[in-house]
């Protein structure tokens, strides 16, 4: 090669990089759908980490009318979208244990009877605020027009109110319970130290019953010679 062919050889200009392809509609719906799906997931568990942590159903965003089904089948749906393996939130783990508590509790049968029976209280004190019967269905027109709060508020405020005080009537007899158990406890510990010291003191009564008879044996002989020898003074 001449040195004037090297010489345009060297001087060619590099090749300009291929253009990166222009992403198609669908790749940027997919990249939105991604990101929205990561953002709907995070405030999903902000959601359940703010919601009211005495009432399951406000944990599991559903009404008292549910069924059993119907809580299974929420549950297995947020369980899935806020699970801490698909969610970068740090507290996903918190509000994924929240959520099988939730659950836990209204497949209670017990536990929901009785969460159900404060739901119902809680909407008759609001119907009565009302001047409505308790017996108003949730769909009839006068409920549905309340407003300035609107019903659902009204009920969810009232049984908010009615959940704490049924926990903290629960946890004073709690501690009420604890107090007797311990109260028993000290009794009993009380019996058994009486008991033990008793058992003490008749061994220690048996092991001395040698002594104290010898004792009593020489006071007997002893007052015998004194007596004697007194009345012999006499005579």
């Amino acid at each position: 090669m001449s040195s004037s062919s090297a010489a345009a050889s060297s001087s060619k200009p590099d090749k300009p990089p291929a253009p990166e392809p222009t992403p198609s509609a669908d790749d940027i719906e997919k990249l939105l759908s991604r990101e929205a799906s990561a953002f709907q997931r995070e405030m999903e568990v902000e959601r359940i980490l703010k919601a009211f942590k005495l009432n399951p159903y406000d944990i599991l965003d559903l009404d008292e009318t549910a069924t059993p089904e119907d809580i299974k089948k929420k549950y297995r749906q947020l369980s899935l979208f806020i699970h801490p393996d698909k969610t970068p939130h740090e507290r996903a783990p918190e509000a994924f244990d929240i959520l099988k508590k939730a659950e836990s509790e209204l497949s209670d049968k017990d536990k929901r009877e009785g969460i159900d029976a404060t739901m119902t209280q809680a909407r008759s004190l609001v119907l009565k605020s009302l001047g409505l019967p308790t017996s108003t269905s949730p769909d009839d027109i006068r409920v549905r027009s309340v407003v300035d709060p609107p019903f659902k508020e009204r009920l969810r405020i009232q049984s908010k109110e009615l959940l704490i005080d049924d926990e903290v009537r629960r946890r004073k007899a709690i501690k009420l319970n604890l107090a007797n158990e311990g109260l028993e406890a000290r009794k009993k510990e009380e019996e058994v130290a009486s008991k033990k010291r008793k058992a003490e003191d008749d061994k220690q009564w048996e092991e001395n019953r040698e002594q104290r008879v010898g004792s009593w044996r020489n006071f007997a002989t002893n007052s015998k010679k004194k007596k004697k020898t007194k009345t012999q003074i006499l005579g």
